[in-house]
């Protein structure tokens, strides 16, 4: 099998670059995952514990401002909580834009990619303005350092982060016969919210081998994980179910509440046989197509279960299987990845970009993304954004992209480059007649460049 480099930078990476030689060969793709993350230390991104700083801050100002309320510094303190929060859901946009920059500038975009992939694998959102922004904090604390660990490893931080813990209401979720509900006189209750995504989304799949009762037993199982703004993550004995669960037919617990027999119900679930197929097939969808090959799904799911769950064990498995490398493209790219690999073909400069302010980063992307389909960080559902490609393939989504790459360029890089050389730069040797035609054809230059970025040779992968 004959190593593609474009093809690696247009279904794996991040798309091509002027400013960057493709990748050599599948050995370095995957050298590069152990090596430093030098993108990431290059534009940073709040990590969880700064961020809750944020959240505790933006608590204590909302509750002053409703304690002052009818006194004579109700004013003062409502002018300072919404100058806060102004400047709390600001960070939204900037770390957006540091997100951005990354994909534009990365040599290693295989790791942005698997990146992206897992925190929409393990979706999680802020449900009120404070906690909104942690959704970044969480990708860099949960997901990021563990996308080339055991997939056990990914699954336990994921599901600890505060968080995936305030999104699925876990941190409410009380045993029956817990010490807390004994000694409130039975308020509060079981959430299920949580164990039931763990085993129908993150870990066995909707068709996977359990049943309502395991969905009950692994809910009391989990009661006790909760999370402070002031501390993090952490595991509450007394809101505990005492006693044993039956989760596929295995015990775990006993007659005290405890951390560990929910880590290993985790990690079992994580090595189990019904895990390795559908992660296996979620990747094979998101890398090739919406029907991907059964025998690459079989040749990935064999990789997890013989490597116990290792994740560069399944992604070298996927590189070296001859299907994902063939030469149509055929996934349509969701729309960050389009804007992102149109900004990283054009060759934005970097330093310009980072420049930006929060406003100028959500008119010219944020809002665009929302109208192509993809308000982002606020999927409909825990199931993350649809892999099927009728979900972006949509009148409205193809006016949206079309309308931002015949105006965004303009506004994101002066001068243009030349259409022709533009085509055979963004897509290589799939810069097919057609692009070429109408890169050369059209009556400007602004023109052109949009026609080349709405071409289907691009906006496929």
């Amino acid at each position: 099998m004959i190593f593609d480099p474009e093809l690696a930078e247009i279904r794996f990476g991040c798309g091509l670059s002027p400013a960057l030689r493709p990748v050599a060969s599948r050995q370095e793709m995957l050298l590069r995952l152990q090596g430093n993350d030098s993108t990431a230390d290059h534009f940073p991104i709040a990590e969880t514990e700064e961020i809750l700083v944020s959240v505790r801050r933006f608590a204590e100002l909302r509750k002053l401002n409703r304690t002052k309320r009818g006194t004579p510094d109700a004013e003062r303190a409502q002018k300072a909580f919404r100058r806060f929060r102004r400047d709390h859901l600001k960070q939204r946009d900037l770390h957006f834009r540091q997100l951005l920059l990354r994909h534009i500038t990365t040599p290693d975009g295989f790791r942005e990619r698997l990146t992206l992939f897992w925190a929409d694998h393990f979706t999680a959102k802020g449900k009120n303005p404070a906690m909104r922004p942690l959704a970044y904090g969480y990708v860099e604390s949960a997901i990021r350092p563990h996308i080339s660990s055991r997939f056990e490893d990914l699954l336990i931080a994921a599901l600890t982060h505060p968080l995936m813990l305030h999104y699925l209401d876990q941190f409410r979720s009380r045993g029956e016969n817990s010490a807390l509900s004994q000694r409130q006189g039975g308020r509060g209750g079981l959430n299920e919210n949580l164990a039931r995504e763990v085993l129908e989304l993150h870990t066995l799949g909707v068709d996977g081998p359990y049943g309502q009762q395991d969905v009950r037993q692994l809910a009391e199982l989990l009661t006790g994980l909760s999370y402070r703004i002031e501390s993090g993550f952490q595991f509450y004995e007394q809101m505990g179910e005492p006693g044993s669960e039956i989760v596929l037919g295995q015990s775990y617990g006993g007659a005290e509440p405890e951390l560990e027999p929910v880590l290993q119900a985790l990690r079992d679930l994580a090595r189990h046989p019904a895990t390795a197929d559908h992660i296996a097939r979620k990747l094979a969808v998101h890398f090739t197509k919406d029907q991907p090959d059964p025998d690459l799904v079989a040749h990935l799911a064999a990789a997890y279960r013989a490597s116990a769950g290792d994740l560069t064990q399944v992604y070298a498995a996927m590189l070296d299987h001859p299907s994902a490398w063939e030469d149509v493209l055929a996934n349509v790219k969701p729309p960050f990845d389009y804007m992102a690999s149109a900004c990283r073909a054009l060759g934005v400069n970097p330093e310009q970009l980072a420049g930006w302010g929060a406003k100028p980063i959500r008119r010219n992307f944020v809002a665009p993304l929302r109208l192509m389909g993809q308000d982002w960080q606020s999927p409909v559902g825990p199931d993350g954004w649809e892999e099927a490609d009728a979900a972006w393939v949509t009148p409205q989504g193809l006016s949206a992209r079309l309308r931002w790459a015949m105006a965004a360029p303009r506004r994101l890089m002066t001068p243009l480059p030349d259409p022709v050389a533009f085509a055979s730069q963004c897509l290589g040797t799939r810069a097919n007649q057609r692009v070429q035609f109408v890169a050369s054809a059209a009556e400007t230059r602004a023109e052109a460049i949009g026609l080349v970025l709405s071409a289907p040779a691009f906006q496929r992968r």
